[in-house]
């Protein structure tokens, strides 16, 4: 299990992951996303001035929105190049938007620290997610509010890691989707939480491209995509590649030269005891 990982092998694990998210660009990636992120951010009616810890931040995606509407923000990530590519983009638009790298199984604050935490497609990566539920609520103040994206077992993206999974050893690590079943959040979150709202979304992925050219997007651009063809010989690579464009054209509502699909995912809204 991995909550039996002695130290060393743990911090090659985390090094492993740090060196997937730092692959590729996520910066340019995270771009096609960022209507869904308007939409997760507007449904929290977070109120200006409010305190707001963004975990798994990426480029900044949500905590960017979230600064324009005046809240204070903080944001964390284990790769270091995408806080860096938050900061500049921060810079850019004049805001005052703090950016740390951090790991969501330590998050460096004290406790009760937020009126509300996000992670949106992030936390969920980490390798010891009941860790993760600790410290979200650790650094979430009573009554505030803890807030997350999960990608669903059964959903679009659940299936395309699934496809994945295939072709690349298992890491070790629980499946990142679990954070997308319900029984699983409430048994992470248990009674650290007053209230719990959980509602299956749609996440839509829209690109002016055409199916096989969003697998290559992804590949060069998406982190954990990057690796894993890397990981691949030339074959296996081919193999995947077919795979994962099966799988984007089964499910394309666009044209024949766009790609529009729709990812189900977890939004998780509870209320810190």
């Amino acid at each position: 299990m991995i909550t039996d990982l002695v130290v060393p092998e743990l911090d090659k694990l985390k090094s492993r992951l740090q060196q997937t998210w730092m692959a590729g660009d996520y910066d340019r990636f995270s771009r096609y996303m960022e209507g869904g992120a308007r939409e997760f951010y507007d449904r929290l009616n977070a109120p200006s001035g409010c305190r707001l810890l963004d975990v798994g931040c990426g480029s900044g995606q949500l905590a960017l929105i979230a600064a324009r509407h005046g809240l204070e923000v903080t944001g964390v990530d284990i790769a270091g190049n995408l806080i860096a590519r938050a900061r500049t983009r921060a810079q850019a638009e004049g805001l005052h938007v703090r950016f740390e790298e951090a790991d969501a199984e330590a998050l460096p604050y004290e406790d009760a620290s937020f009126d509300l935490v996000t992670s949106l497609i992030g936390a969920m990566f980490a390798p010891r997610p009941d860790r993760v539920a600790k410290e979200l609520l650790r650094v979430c103040r009573s009554g505030g509010t803890i807030a997350m994206a999960n990608w669903t077992p059964e959903g679009f993206v659940g299936r395309m890691f699934k496809t994945i999974s295939k072709f690349i050893a298992p890491s070790g690590m629980p499946s990142p989707v679990l954070w997308g079943d319900e029984t699983t959040v409430r048994e992470r979150f248990g009674d650290g939480l007053s209230r719990l709202n959980l509602v299956k979304r749609q996440y839509m992925f829209d690109y002016p491209f055409p199916p096989s050219e969003v697998v290559e997007f992804f590949r060069l651009y998406y982190g954990p995509m990057s690796r894993a063809f890397a990981g691949l010989n030339v074959e296996g690579q081919t193999h995947l590649r077919q795979e994962l464009e099966t799988l984007w054209s089964s499910h394309n509502r666009g044209s024949q030269d766009s790609t529009t699909v729709y990812a189900e995912y977890l939004e998780v809204i509870g209320m810190r005891a």
